[in-house]
């Protein structure tokens, strides 16, 4: 790829991604204009959808019966509910149960 490809790749993907993320806030901007009623929907539901497919996805590898039988991934899970529970902060929970996590995987477990 030469660095003129490079760059129009670039810039392709960021006006993509800016359209994309701006999109609706143009088409929804007037003030007595709300979205549609299955937007508001998906609003609700995809934040539950996706954090319980991302813990499927992290625990699918998990054996209780080799290796260290689940117990880091316990521990981080439990870390992370309670930060949540404590802070009400999506970021420092999901943030300090991967650091919880990674620190127990290389130091403890390892």
């Amino acid at each position: 790829m030469t660095t003129f490809q490079m760059g129009l790749t670039i810039a392709v993907c960021t006006a993509a991604t800016m359209l994309t993320r701006f999109l609706p806030f143009l088409i929804f901007s007037s003030k007595d204009q709300q979205p549609p009623e299955v937007v508001q929907y998906l609003g609700r539901v995809l934040p539950a959808a996706i954090f319980g497919t991302l813990i499927l996805y992290c625990l699918k590898s998990v054996t209780p019966f080799a290796g260290s039988h689940g117990i880091p991934e316990a521990i981080a899970i439990a870390v992370t509910i309670a930060l949540h529970w404590w802070k009400h902060q999506t970021l420092v929970s999901i943030t300090g149960g991967t650091v919880c996590y990674v620190l127990l995987v290389q130091l403890v477990f390892a």
